[in-house]
């Protein structure tokens, strides 16, 4: 049976190696910024806060049912390099030092807006060897956290446990969920 390292591993080559920080799978997850962060209980809850207003519950369930604030500490502390763990936790206390939490629904999407806005002139500007903006971290590690996980596989996308053989044409018809598997 694949241990979820493995599984996130083959994720991160199926997706071309695109999300940030998936190099270190392809070398084990072997990072050393696990010895200098710390996510308290606290940090966890905030990041499923953020997550969720990323991806909220709708007629389908939300990132924080899938508990992704939990995901992105464990891929942070195991798989990130020390740099860009610092990168990620100077900007989760940036944004916990704003009113996010005290925000309503709507305020609080305006404000990841904006967040938003500002990673990608800021990916549109930065050099190659600069690291990404945090916010940028946030948001990916949400995606891949949600749709890796059994409540976004099973319940947001089409997923078959065992799958039979392989059908590269499948008819799509709108509205259809993307596949799982």
């Amino acid at each position: 049976m694949m241990n979820r390292r493995e599984a996130l591993s083959s994720v991160a080559l199926l997706l071309g190696g695109t999300i940030l920080g998936s190099q270190a799978f392809l070398s084990g997850c072997k990072s050393t910024a696990g010895d200098a962060v710390a996510f308290t209980p606290e940090d966890i809850a905030f990041l499923n806060e953020v997550a969720e207003t990323i991806l909220p519950k709708t007629d389908t369930p939300g990132a924080k049912e899938a508990n992704v604030g939990e995901f992105m500490t464990v891929i942070v502390k195991d798989c990130y390099k020390p740099e860009e763990a610092k990168v990620f936790m100077e900007g989760l206390s940036k944004l916990k030092g704003t009113s996010f939490m005290k925000a309503s629904a709507e305020e609080r999407t305006k404000m990841l807006t904006e967040l938003d806005a500002e990673a990608k002139a800021f990916q549109e500007k930065k050099k190659p060897e600069e690291l990404p903006h945090y916010f940028r971290m946030m948001k990916e590690l949400t995606l891949w956290g949600f749709f890796t996980s059994e409540v976004g596989a099973t319940k947001v996308l089409r997923y078959v446990a065992v799958p039979g053989k392989f059908e590269g044409c499948t008819e799509y018809k709108k509205g259809d969920k993307a596949w799982a598997t």
